[in-house]
């Protein structure tokens, strides 16, 4: 009994508490939002250095803020253990290479992720067409990468295991990428799931805005793999996990998302896959060496000149209001404690 009263301590906290910058998803997970995208840490506040772990690496120019999130949660100068990829795409990897080399801790991913990690293949293209929103409109301007970390990258151990995740496994969940992963931890069936499914309708500008917790499939524009895919959302929906914490949306727990995502899992096909794109029933191949063959782009009715004017000026308006909406809680906090200063100096007098 006093073991179940712990774990339940540990997964009870208020929903998405946040500490500084960032939620507590359980008493030793924290998430990191950057702008539109999740990264984790691993490891209870207040763990020493190498005793924590970070899973992705957030989009380009965020080094420092996770920086400073780790300060916050481990103290200053305090290093990971290691920086564990779910996949590679540009919104996951932003800060790996600059964290690596100023940490000088290994990076982990799939091999099937590796010749995107390492400077010999990019992905396949995104797919403007799949609809569902500005963000997916918008996705031919993404980057498709590859980086070249190849001094720094390693395979996953080939057991499962989780290096420096004590009681992690890892599980291969492609679909989104050949080797994407998801991470989960039996004793407390938390679930870090990267893209393999979100939290949010990904597509949507005004969903990433809000941040309307409902589960989704993958985003719809970078998957290239709708088979893989659904098999996917099968193998996790199968771990029936109480915690989902997801490359993009809030976290989410308990009965609604266990039911949203067994439905997701067992109507992929309606509430997943796109009803027309690129993909759809033409998959991108790929193998170790990396993308192999693409099927040939679908028409697109809407010019992209057109599209990117109006597309470019709405995601501008929400990246601005979402930056604005960090602003707005950094000075809340420090109005906070300007009050409380203010009210022990009354105290005194």
């Amino acid at each position: 009994m006093q073991g179940a009263t712990r774990l339940q301590a540990e997964t009870s906290l208020a929903i998405n508490e946040k500490r500084g910058s960032v939620m507590m998803v359980t008493s030793d997970v924290a998430c990191q939002q950057v702008l539109m995208v999740n990264l984790f840490f691993v490891g209870a506040p207040g763990a020493r250095t190498g005793e924590w772990t970070l899973v992705d690496a957030g989009v380009f120019n965020c080094a420092a803020r996770i920086k400073a999130a780790a300060a916050e949660l481990y103290g200053a100068n305090s290093k990971p253990n290691s920086i564990i990829l779910t996949h590679g795409h540009f919104d996951h990897i932003g800060a790996v290479k600059e964290l690596a080399e100023e940490w000088d801790v290994p990076v982990y991913a799939h091999p099937l992720e590796m010749p995107y990690l390492t400077g010999r293949s990019s992905y396949p293209p995104p797919d403007p067409t799949v609809g569902g929103g500005a963000m997916a409109r918008l996705s031919f301007t993404y980057p498709r990468g590859p980086i070249d970390i190849n001094d720094r990258v390693q395979a996953l151990p080939a057991d499962g295991t989780v290096a420096g995740m004590l009681g992690w496994r890892w599980i291969h969940t492609p679909g989104h990428t050949p080797g994407h992963v998801s991470l989960f931890r039996e004793r407390d069936r938390t679930l870090i799931a990267g893209d393999a499914f979100v939290t949010t309708k990904q597509e949507s500008a005004i969903a990433v805005l809000t941040q309307k917790e409902e589960v989704n499939g993958p985003p719809k524009y970078f998957t290239p793999d709708w088979e893989a895919a659904r098999r996917s959302v099968e193998t996790l929906a199968a771990l029936e996990p109480n915690i989902a914490a997801t490359g993009h949306g809030l976290p989410m727990r308990g009965a609604e998302m266990q039911r949203e995502l067994q439905e997701l899992a067992r109507d992929f096909e309606r509430l997943a896959v796109p009803r027309q794109g690129r993909y759809v029933g033409h998959p991108a191949m790929a193998d170790e060496t990396g993308v192999v063959s693409i099927p040939p782009a679908v028409s697109d009715p809407m010019p992209k000149v057109l599209v990117g004017v109006g597309v470019a000026a709405l995601a501008g308006v929400a990246l601005y209001a979402l930056s604005h909406r960090e602003s707005d809680g950094a000075r809340r906090k420090v109005t906070t404690r300007r009050q409380r200063k203010m009210r022990a100096r009354n105290k005194a007098f």
